[in-house]
């Protein structure tokens, strides 16, 4: 680990693509977490590259991977490239020695995010994922119920998940996030990841997983509707339905208990409702504007060794477990 993991010392950041992901829901965050600070940015167009760096007051920007991973002014690297480029970079990270948070999901299968998770692991090397759910006050409530078991033992866990065709789907232009080469379950990689990992955190790992997988509108590559089961170690059950072709958007969550039922939404604000034996309560918990902002401070406190972060590369690779075996590429 770099020694600027001191209190007194700035973390200084690179992020290694610098895309959409980057302008409100994480790059900011890195730049408002004390004790950090963004010193670099990657992205192979140069003018866009700088132009980023301009508009967020960085100091430099590169268009070349290894000028960012090597640049020695930097202890930490954020990479934020799609998924099927994150153990390519994620392995010259490990070799560099320095520290790296990755975006999920942590690679396309299960044998690349373990391929990942061990060259930090081997070198002792401090490793995050960016499944900042675990990290949200909205999802942090929902466990605080369970762990006060306010509806029981829990029993099952449910989540439907279905939104029209976009307009680039229906276009033919090419999404990376439906290119089967780079996401076999499509739109599921991208979003069902959020959910499962957060229930792995909630509920513990998961034992066995199925799922059916199809394409019904055959409109790229990739899957657009995927049905699963899952057995939690701990004995809950859990059933899933993504479907990225119907009539309109719907996400809800159902946790079932013996003695009550927890209902929210994985991407949606809604209130976050309880019903049990007292009756029924809904709390609205806002996120905050740059949503990684609570998952990118406790890395910082991860750092300083004030607290443990909920995600990292262990997690991750079992999430990554649980996807492919429903999408049947794990026997």
């Amino acid at each position: 680990m770099a020694n600027n993991t001191e209190n007194t010392k700035i973390i200084r950041w690179g992020i290694l693509g610098c895309g959409n992901v980057t302008e409100l829901k994480s790059g900011p965050a890195y730049q408002k977490t004390e004790g950090f600070k963004i010193e670099a940015v990657m992205r192979r167009d140069a003018d866009k590259a700088a132009d980023y760096a301009k508009r967020h007051g960085i100091n430099k920007y590169y268009s070349n991977a290894d000028d960012l991973i090597n640049d020695t002014d930097i202890d930490a690297i954020y990479i934020a490239t799609p998924p099927d480029t994150h153990k390519y970079y994620g392995l010259k990270v490990a070799l560099a020695g320095k520290i790296c948070c990755i975006e999920k999901p942590l690679a396309p299968n299960y044998h690349d995010s373990l391929a990942i998770y061990n060259a930090f692991q081997d070198k002792k090397i401090p490793f995050f994922t960016a499944y900042y759910r675990r990290s949200l006050p909205r999802f942090k409530q929902i466990k605080t119920w369970l762990d006060a078991n306010a509806i029981g033992k829990v029993r099952h866990i449910k989540w439907h998940l279905s939104k029209p065709a976009n307009s680039i789907d229906l276009s033919g232009e090419y999404n990376w996030r439906t290119d089967a080469k780079i996401a076999t379950g499509g739109y599921f990689d991208d979003l069902a990841s959020h959910g499962l990992d957060l229930f792995t955190h909630l509920l513990g790992d998961i034992k066995e997983a199925s799922g059916i997988c199809n394409n019904q509108q055959a409109l790229y590559s990739a899957y657009d509707s995927v049905t699963a089961c899952w057995l939690h170690e701990s004995g809950i059950t859990g059933t899933g339905s993504w479907n990225f072709g119907c009539n309109e958007r719907e996400d809800s969550v159902e946790i079932l208990g013996s003695k009550g039922k927890i209902s929210f939404s994985i991407f949606e604000n809604h209130p976050l409702s309880l019903s049990n034996e007292q009756g029924q309560i809904e709390l609205m918990i806002e996120n905050p504007e740059n949503i990684q902002r609570y998952h990118v401070e406790q890395i910082r406190e991860h750092l300083l060794g004030n607290s443990k972060h909920p995600s990292n590369g262990l997690t991750a690779s079992h999430t990554s477990w649980v996807m492919d075996k429903i999408l049947g590429n794990i026997v």
